[in-house]
């Protein structure tokens, strides 16, 4: 995948947020977790637009 990133010193600091985010929204986990599993959305293409932050990560 290409990207382009511009501190590449900050990414210790996203990666503590998204874990943050993970551990403590714990209905996002479980939905990530039981989607993971049972894939409801196989073969659908879905469109979205959404700011990035360390919650959308999860």
């Amino acid at each position: 995948m290409d990207y382009i990133v511009k501190d590449i010193k900050l990414s210790l600091q996203g990666k503590t947020k998204i874990e943050w985010a993970f551990s403590n929204m714990k209905v996002v986990g479980k939905i990530r977790e039981r989607f993971s599993q049972e894939k409801p959305l196989k073969g659908i293409k879905i469109a979205a637009c959404l700011h990035v932050t360390p919650e959308t990560a999860v």
